[in-house]
């Protein structure tokens, strides 16, 4: 696998693993993992579940979390347009309640393909500009019973680290009617979050 950058992003737990892809007139060839070399990135990363999801044009998804087993997870887009939203949910964290976005658009032409790595103790998301497929490695099964979930229109939400054009494309696709699941419209606020007892599960410098 050939790593071309690892960046942090404005909440600096957040990565960006950027890796190379081999192209010639027949198509491209490109390693998206191996596990010597992203150990050198993330030393305790240990895949446990592998999940592929497909959206539609329009959709809003998330924002997701889950303890018990705690829950890492590492996305990239196959193939379409993602915007990946990640909102930091650790109790004393500089960063508690701050949500950012990260515009990850993957064509066959590109020369690199990119990761996003969400670590424990945040919630994720994303919101999609096209008909998207996006694959995720997780450090731990799915647990139904020990999830929760932030609405995405939660209004108390602190979007000041957010890149501004990013989040003006997340309010047009709500006011033109984005696609929200149920589930992820009942999601709780961030007051609602941080008074509920399973809040207690992410505090700073713990997870």
């Amino acid at each position: 696998m050939k790593i071309l950058e690892v960046k942090s992003l404005v909440i600096p737990e957040v990565k960006i693993i950027k890796f190379a892809r081999f192209a010639d007139g027949r198509g491209y060839f490109t390693e998206t993992y191996r596990a010597s070399d992203f150990n050198t990135i993330l030393p305790d990363f240990k895949i446990v579940q592998v999940n592929e999801s497909h959206s539609q044009k329009g959709i809003i998804r998330g924002l997701h979390l889950q303890w018990n087993p705690y829950l890492g997870k590492l996305i990239r887009t196959i193939r379409g347009h993602m915007v990946d939203l990640v909102s930091d949910l650790r109790k004393n964290s500089p960063t508690y309640g701050k949500i950012i976005a990260y515009d990850m658009l993957s064509q066959s032409s590109d020369a690199a393909g990119e990761w996003i790595w969400v670590p424990v103790g945040f919630a994720h998301g994303n919101f999609f500009l096209e008909e998207t497929t996006i694959e995720y490695f997780c450090t731990g099964e799915y647990s139904p019973t020990t999830e929760a979930g932030i609405s995405p229109l939660s209004t108390d939400l602190d979007w000041s680290l957010c890149n501004q054009m990013l989040k003006n494309q997340f309010d047009e696709l709500v006011k033109s009617g984005a696609v929200i699941s149920e589930k992820d419209k009942k999601g709780l606020s961030l007051r609602e979050w941080g008074s509920d007892p399973r809040s207690e599960n992410f505090i700073f410098g713990k997870v």
